[in-house]
């Protein structure tokens, strides 16, 4: 499978290309085409915000228009926060890497143009675009800067073409207490509240008790916790008997 070729269009400052590059490889995007770069290319200032990327900058594709760089793509897609006075479908950035990923998967070829820093794509970039791209943004503030749009954009092509699951647990060198071991951690607290008085009035201690079991089974509890909670149960109860004497 081919990724998508991020395509920049007249980059202003190779600062800016340089920090695009290393949004690309942070979600392993290598195809990187440059549109006639204000600055020249290759340029010595986008190697230096590669941080560890110069192999996105090495691959770069240098173009003298975007006729060019677009010529064997079979769907491009324009990334623009302004409103356009042209009829084409808009896509979100999800929406825009999830149908990317669609066509790439039937063997398609697929683009993504970003415009300079100072105003964007031009009308007469968007209309060789297929459909546009455009992000939710403050309307009082659309603007990103290029290696924000090409790290949002790099995110969803990465987020559409890997098996991740939204919410992951870290175990930190230990796993989930099992149904016995929370059961008995329950019959400890109330072995130490019945000692305590806490259990009443009679008529509600069950539902006192049925609470508690509750929010033991509830927790989630690691191993780890329950060990740590009848260690502070047996030092409480020491101390009560020591002052006792």
């Amino acid at each position: 499978m081919i990724p998508p070729a991020f395509i920049l269009v007249r980059p202003q400052m190779g600062e800016n290309i340089g920090a695009a590059a290393r949004a690309m490889l942070n979600f392993g995007l290598e195809r990187m085409r440059i549109v006639a770069p204000r600055d020249g290319w290759p340029n010595s200032a986008a190697v230096a915000l590669a941080s560890g990327a110069g192999r996105v900058l090495d691959q770069a594709g240098l173009f003298p228009d975007v006729k060019a760089a677009i010529a064997d793509c079979d769907f491009v897609f324009a990334t623009t926060a302004r409103g356009r006075e042209l009829t084409k479908p808009v896509y979100s950035p999800e929406a825009a890497m999830d149908h990317a990923r669609a066509l790439i998967a039937a063997g398609k070829k697929v683009g993504v143009m970003f415009g300079p820093e100072r105003a964007g794509l031009e009308n007469e970039d968007v209309v060789l675009a297929n459909a546009i791209v455009t992000v939710p943004v403050n309307p009082e503030f659309a603007s990103l800067n290029l290696a924000q749009c090409v790290l949002l954009m790099g995110y969803e092509w990465r987020r559409q073409t890997e098996l991740s699951q939204a919410v992951v647990m870290e175990m930190g060198r230990t796993e989930f207490a099992s149904a016995l071991e929370v059961e008995k951690l329950g019959d400890h607290f109330e072995e130490r509240l019945e000692a305590a008085g806490f259990f009443f009035p009679e008529a509600k201690v069950a539902g006192m008790k049925a609470s508690l079991r509750n929010m033991w089974s509830r927790l989630g509890l690691t191993r780890a916790e329950v060990q740590t909670f009848h260690g502070m149960l047996r030092q409480i109860a020491y101390k009560l008997k020591a002052q006792e004497k």
